[in-house]
């Protein structure tokens, strides 16, 4: 081993001393030839620069290898070119961007290979926390509901839980700074536990992605992309404000960052404080108030060898735990019952570059410490522990031609410990490890993937309570194990016309709930009973979707029908236990289908106005014909939208107006009720200005205008008839240096 070792220092050392790459060149437009400011950023190295007023660039000190070089700026369509670096080479790359009214592109990071969306095999649905800011949201939950095919389990204003496609749960897997993020995720009362602030963007994969990240995919993935590191050689601090009517609520984070040429450094703290929500009926929904504090930090070294990356993220959130309608007060002051969350993430990202290829290695540490207060609020009635390792190995082989391919490794370590009176779910240690392969093959028309996965999960739990009770929970040990496959492609039709096909299964092991639950779930007001069973949810997805874009307008059309095959679900019985219902897990075939449809006008030449409508739809049946439950409404939304840019002082402005029309909800499970369809109305307005050494960003959102008084089919107070959010005005301060 310390051969090996010595053998790798040399030969870093080597590589350093002879891999120093540049890139230069001029960026102008089509158009007319001029020069174009533009940002060019390589997305596999994070690192970037911005051309000059002249349109010219020069980067320095590349590794060696195949990447990706991004081309964007405001107005002009975004461009990506494959360049290879070896041997002290200075390429001259001079390029010409079009202009264009669509919005500049993104390279997606949740898919293997890091193209942009227009490149892409899969579809995936990506937005900037500045979009979500922008449109109202409160948490960083409440606004990927905006993203179509996109819902949200709420539990009042501070705990949301996602649902793509009618999937949630442990069927939905979210990623932050690189790594899985577990932090007890089972539960219909438990939220992110994650800040919006240092989070760049959100990309959603809607449908099964087991194939590229294991098990709890079955259902997509939410990604969540940090913060970006400044260009070298720049530093740069921002304060940021804002203040929410409803809930009485500030939210202020306050960031800096600053990067040399090799090493880089940020730092972000945010404080967030809201009282009871009020409804649209005027009354507040007593003990909903929250509070949060997050804390989020990194540095990274970027090298002529290597990459490395270490990130590390601290969340306290307080939350409230309502239970009626209580006495009227904007107290922000918790009170008792509450929950009391802290979330540590400390991610090590490590990039190894080689003369074709490279190896990335990601492992995450988290810690959830769970406690909830019941009867006091020095001791905790409920605390649950875990902490968890994972890892993420994978080795992009060299190019051949227009063949790119991967090999992986991924696994975790999990350990779940109690330490309250009460025992929601047992001590337990899941280890989990996957190997995958995948690969993506370029033509001039037709771009084609596919992959194949192997994963093992192993659940060890101790027993729990004494084996002469009732609620006794037996010790388990069970491995599942499964293969998953996907392969899909993107073919361009004809001119600005294009299809993706994509089919993939997934696959989710049971729970530690779903398997040894034996007891009140107080978040749910229902005794709970698992079934240790259960077997291996196995599902398969077709997605098939249609794109048309021009100068003008685009359409998309995206269907799917999801099978899966021994679906988990909870279920009442006659049983009583203290007056509450026993719920238990059962599993039974399931279906869903349905899609999403839209159409965003932008007409040339008056590229600052945008009409944007979308329609999403899913059904979700088992096997007997019965509606799954928790299935969002069909809803409809359509947005106007204007954007200015390029001001002498003001150097932007937008404003937007949406109507959402969500639908009734008839398709329920044996244990809803119907829900009536609402609209809602929201409107917002922002311009940032441009002051010496200073620029200024100040914004008025307004959601649910009418202050409607309406109940969402996946609020968990809809069985109590407490009504969601009223009325809100949201005013935004940002200061940049």
């Amino acid at each position: 081993m310390k051969n090996i070792l010595c053998l790798l220092a040399v030969f870093s050392l080597y590589t350093a001393a002879s891999s120093q790459n540049s890139l230069l060149g001029k960026i102008t437009s089509t158009n007319n030839n001029q020069p174009v400011s533009a940002t060019v950023y390589l997305p596999q190295l994070e690192k970037g620069t911005v051309s000059d007023l002249n349109g010219n660039y020069e980067m320095k000190n590349i590794p060696d290898g195949n990447y990706n070089v991004i081309f964007s700026s405001m107005g002009f369509a975004t461009l990506s070119i494959k360049i290879s670096f070896s041997n002290n080479q200075i390429i001259d790359k001079n390029v010409q961007l079009e202009e264009s009214a669509v919005e500049m592109e993104q390279v997606i990071v949740s898919t293997p290979f890091h193209k942009l969306q227009s490149d892409n095999v899969m579809k995936v649905e990506r937005v900037s926390t500045e979009e979500l800011n922008f449109s109202g949201a409160v948490t960083l939950a409440d606004g990927i509901k905006n993203i179509a095919g996109v819902d949200l389990i709420t539990t009042g204003t501070g705990i949301g839980k996602p649902v793509i496609r009618g999937l949630s749960s442990n069927r939905v897997l979210t990623y932050a700074q690189g790594v899985r993020l577990e932090n007890q995720q089972f539960g219909d009362e438990h939220g992110l536990g994650i800040n919006e602030a240092g989070i760049e963007s959100v990309e959603v994969i809607k449908g099964p992605a087991s194939l590229l990240y294991g098990s709890d995919a079955l259902g997509g993935v939410l990604y969540l992309n940090p913060e970006r590191f400044a260009i070298s050689g720049e530093t740069h601090s921002d304060l940021n404000s804002t203040y929410f009517s409803n809930t009485l609520g500030t939210v202020t984070n306050l960031g800096v960052k600053t990067s040399g040429d090799k090493v880089k450094f940020l730092a972000r703290g945010t404080y967030a404080t809201f009282s009871d929500y009020k409804t649209g009926a005027a009354y507040r929904v007593t003990n909903t108030r929250f509070n949060e504090s997050d804390l989020k930090t990194g540095i990274q070294y970027l090298g002529t060898t290597f990459k490395s990356t270490v990130r590390y993220n601290y969340n306290r959130s307080n939350i409230g735990i309502a239970e009626e309608i209580g006495a009227q007060s904007q107290s922000k002051d918790l009170e008792l019952p509450f929950q009391e969350i802290d979330n540590h993430i400390l991610s090590l990202d490590n990039t190894f570059f080689f003369n074709k290829s490279s190896v990335d290695l990601k492992i995450g540490y988290l810690f959830n410490d769970r406690r909830e207060f019941e009867d006091e609020s020095s001791v905790a009635a409920l605390r649950l522990k875990l902490n968890t390792l994972n890892y993420d190995l994978k080795y992009n082989l060299p190019q051949w031609g227009q063949l790119e391919a991967i090999v992986g490794l991924q696994g975790m370590f999990q350990n779940n410990k109690n330490e309250g009176e009460e025992i929601l779910i047992p001590d337990a240690n899941t280890t989990d490890i996957g190997l995958l392969g995948t690969a993506h093959y370029h033509l001039n028309k037709v771009d084609l993937q596919a992959g194949l996965r192997f994963d093992s999960r192993k659940i060890e739990s101790q027993a729990a309570r004494n084996p002469a009770d009732e609620d006794f929970i037996p010790a388990l040990d069970k491995t599942f194990t499964n293969f998953t496959g996907a392969v899909g492609a993107k073919i361009d039709l004809y001119q600005n016309f294009s299809t993706r096909i994509n089919l993939a299964s997934g696959f989710r092991a049971p729970n530690l709930a779903e398997l040894t639950s034996n007891g009140e779930h107080e978040g749910t007001n229902r005794y709970e009973k698992g079934n240790p069973n259960l077997k291996n949810e196995q599902n398969f997805q077709t997605d098939i979707s249609f794109e048309y874009r021009n100068k003008h307008v685009e359409f998309f059309a995206n269907g799917f029908y999801n099978a899966v095959n021994d679906y988990i679900f909870i279920s009442p019985t006659d049983e009583m236990v203290d007056e509450s219902q026993v719920f238990e897990y059962l599993q039974q075939d399931a279906s869903l289908f349905g899609g999403e449809f839209g159409f965003h006008l932008h007409p040339h030449p008056l590229d600052w106005l945008h009409l944007e409508s979308s329609f999403e739809t899913v059904t979700g049946k088992l096997e007997n014909e019965k509606y799954l439950p928790l299935i969002p409404a069909n809803s409809l939304r359509n947005t106007f939208r204007v954007e200015l840019h390029d001001g002498v002082i003001r150097k932007s402005s937008a404003a937007f107006i949406t109507l959402e029309n969500t639908f009734d909800q008839n398709n329920i499970s044996d244990f809803e009720t119907k829900t009536a369809g609402y609209s809602l109305l929201s409107a917002g307005i922002e311009s940032s200005f441009q002051l010496p050494q200073v620029k200024l960003k100040v914004g008025l959102t307004a959601t649910n205008l009418t202050d409607k008084d309406y109940i969402s089919h996946l609020s968990r107070f809809k069985s109590d008839g407490i009504l969601n959010i009223g009325r809100s005005i949201n005013a935004t301060l940002k200061v940049e240096l």
